[in-house]
């Protein structure tokens, strides 16, 4: 029998319209892959070749991670956040979201959501047995929380420990958090810990990227890897920067990983070294200017006031709000845009807000970003001809998106 805790859960609702949108596909139907936040990159060469030459690499790592490539992360990440960090602080799992749902289990008190959050979080929480706090947050302050909203939580019981996801750029509103100063100010007044995931961190849009370990390093745990930066979410190779007055959530940490998947895959391993070591700056930007020529496109020929949504400032993600009220929930909604125009989102209601909201995730990402790449040349500014020629299927599904939610 299953326990109760595992019956009302439901499978992960990213992976779910991926493998709806590839069953409709293989029917026939024309499908407009907004759903599945996916980067459309592959891995950069020099990475790919590391793995091939490594294939050869058969025996059990250190459960912690390679020591090379621990000490590579440690590295970058010390000169990107100013802050000393060592290989032995470093932990390398099978995906970031493996490593969290180990934080899950093993940490005691209450998690702190900000609604909207990425899809796992909730779900991992509930298996791990913590209450959970949700602090809902408005378009206004860029979908994240106030200071002033944490502290409201905290102040209720004071006693207990607390542990604060926060995820920029987000997942799934593609906006970056801009009260990280407030946010710490809290964080170190109650003495709390955040779990800052960090995965869409290099593809922000603008060179301004700060953390909140920028703020309070000792207090905040950082994640992030190879899925989106690097286009190798297949890999599944992910990693936690844990502070030294942390050691006892990574000393348990350790544990449990000894206990589940031992050591992550040593090819990808030693490629990782590669990817996080060699000069990839040429490869990121010319990404981060493609998502963002292309996200900026979606925003302006999508917001009217049928659609309601900010501008997009990282990752490959916007989150469109409908006026029209004619369907009872946002999964309404998607179902029935999915079956008239083949334009697949993901309601908000799967990132936590209310069934009635109509807000939707979409992930415009629909397009061969290695052709685009090729086809660059020495743009300085992305043309709508060339998005219009490299991304035509996220034109097509925005056109039809537009029509659809002005016809409703």
């Amino acid at each position: 029998m299953l326990k109760d805790i595992v019956k009302n859960l439901k499978p992960s609702s990213t992976l779910k319209i991926n493998e709806l949108s590839k069953k409709l596909e293989d029917e026939g139907k024309k499908i407009f892959k907004f759903g599945f936040g996916q980067s459309p990159f592959q891995v950069p060469l020099d990475v790919v070749n590391e793995l091939k030459n490594n294939a050869h690499q058969n025996k059990y790592l250190p459960m912690q991670g390679l020591q090379e490539l621990r000490e590579v992360i440690a590295k970058k990440t010390s000169i990107e956040k100013k802050y000393k960090y060592k290989p032995e602080n470093i932990i390398i799992g099978p995906g970031s979201k493996e490593l969290m749902f180990l934080l899950h289990i093993i940490f005691d008190g209450n998690i702190i959501l900000p609604v909207p959050s990425w899809v796992s979080y909730l779900p991992q929480a509930i298996i791990g047995r913590n209450k959970i706090q949700l602090v809902h947050t408005v378009r206004k302050n860029n979908w994240f929380p106030t200071g002033e909203e944490i502290e409201k939580i905290i102040l209720k019981n004071k006693e207990k420990k607390y542990l604060l996801f926060l995820n920029s750029p987000n997942n799934p509103s593609g906006q970056i958090c801009q009260k990280l100063e407030e946010i710490s100010d809290i964080v170190k007044k109650y003495n709390i810990i955040v779990l800052s995931d960090e995965i869409y961190s290099e593809l922000t849009f603008e060179d301004n990227f700060q953390s909140i370990s920028n703020y309070c390093p000792e207090k905040t745990i950082i994640s992030t890897g190879l899925s989106k930066w690097c286009g190798a979410g297949g890999w599944r190779l992910g990693h936690f920067v844990i502070p030294e007055n942390l050691n006892e959530l990574k000393d348990s940490i350790k544990v449990l990983a000894s206990e589940t998947f031992s050591s992550v895959s040593a090819p990808i391993q030693y490629a990782a070294i590669t990817a996080y070591s060699n000069d990839h700056s040429e490869y990121i930007n010319n990404s981060k200017n493609i998502l963002k020529a292309i996200g900026n496109y979606v925003y302006e020929n999508l917001k009217s006031n049928k659609i309601i949504l900010n501008k997009p400032q990282g990752g490959f993600y916007l989150m469109p709000e409908f006026s029209n009220k004619s369907f009872s929930t946002s999964a309404k909604l998607c179902d029935s845009l999915l079956k008239e125009t083949g334009v697949a989102l993901l309601p908000g209601s799967d990132f936590g807000f209310a069934p009635q909201q109509m807000l939707a995730r979409l992930s415009f990402t629909d397009f061969n970003g290695q052709e685009f790449i090729k086809n660059l040349k020495d743009e300085k500014k992305i043309s709508n001809d060339l998005i219009l020629k490299q991304a035509p299927r996220v034109v097509e599904g925005v056109n039809k998106l537009k029509k659809w939610a002005d016809s409703i």
